[in-house]
């Protein structure tokens, strides 16, 4: 089940921030989105250490937690999407997948004449377009 899903600056600066849990853990889940940025950086800076190409935007799984999974996204523009979830055993394409999905729920919403580059998407369209997205996707386990 995906617990949070978060789009950050270029910067490190948050633009959307979204938790799908009933439970008052946000405070807790800003602070793994946070952590995850270190990560992101690091895969960015040290290409040949960590995994994926230049070219490739899905960063794979960040880290692990006791209880939830880190997944990143880096776009063209240098914005991190952080994916984090509470199953364990994820196969990698359904996580590009809903990455694929979302992107382009991103661009839509940035696209949007009245956004300013850089803040906070604070679009009503966008936010429910997020929410059927995770509605929507049903990752299927690896074991």
């Amino acid at each position: 089940m995906i617990v949070c899903i978060a789009v950050v600056g270029h910067q490190n600066n948050p633009l959307y921030i979204q938790s799908f849990t009933e439970a008052d853990d946000a405070l807790k889940l800003h602070h793994i989105v946070h952590c995850s940025l270190d990560v992101v950086d690091e895969r960015v800076n040290n290409p040949k250490k960590s995994g994926p190409m230049l070219n490739e935007t899905f960063l794979g799984l960040l880290y692990p937690t006791e209880n939830y999974k880190v997944y990143g996204y880096l776009t063209n523009t240098k914005v991190k999407f952080i994916l984090v979830t509470t199953d364990l055993d994820v196969r990698d394409a359904d996580v590009r997948n809903f990455f694929r999905r979302f992107h382009s729920a991103y661009l839509d919403a940035v696209s949007n004449p009245f956004h300013v580059p850089g803040k906070k998407i604070t679009s009503k369209t966008f936010a429910e377009r997020v929410s059927n997205i995770v509605k929507s996707v049903s990752f299927h386990t690896t074991g």
